[in-house]
């Protein structure tokens, strides 16, 4: 498995991997405007040319905003979404970021419990956050130099 920096070219296939992973999915317009957009910073992982998983986020000043995570069902449990994080966490370094922040459904404990490992610590909670009134639980990784 690699992770690379998206391509527009992997739009198409990005919008299908979304639909296998979340019941309100991106559009592929969505992506589109995410590729265009100078403050996103989106990371695809391959196995050969299959394209298994995904990974985003935004910075804004020194704060970087994790919008979405996602790995192919097959490929769930299998250490993808942690390299994908961890990518996320490594760029974010780079970029100077102090603190990297996220929402979560509040019923995805996977996904809390990833986090949770690479050091997120719950900050909050936005009541029916999401389409269906799903409450998303706020999370935060504080970077080096992060509180100053």
């Amino acid at each position: 498995m690699i992770i690379k920096p998206l391509k527009t070219s992997q739009i198409e296939k990005l919008a299908t991997l979304e639909k296998e992973c979340f019941r309100y999915p991106w559009t592929k317009n969505m992506f589109v405007q995410e590729a265009e957009n100078p403050f996103a910073h989106y990371f695809v992982a391959q196995q050969k040319e299959e394209l298994i998983g995904y990974a985003g986020m935004w910075k804004v000043l020194n704060e970087g905003h994790i919008t979405n995570i996602a790995v192919t069902p097959a490929y769930r449990r299998t250490g993808v979404g942690r390299q994908l994080l961890n990518t996320l966490i490594e760029e974010a370094v780079k970029l100077e970021i102090k603190v990297l922040m996220l929402e979560v459904r509040k019923s995805n404990k996977a996904a809390i419990d990833l986090y949770s490992s690479a050091g997120f610590v719950i900050s909050g909670c936005r009541k029916g956050y999401y389409p269906d009134s799903e409450d998303a639980i706020l999370m935060d990784l504080v970077l080096m130099g992060g509180n100053e």
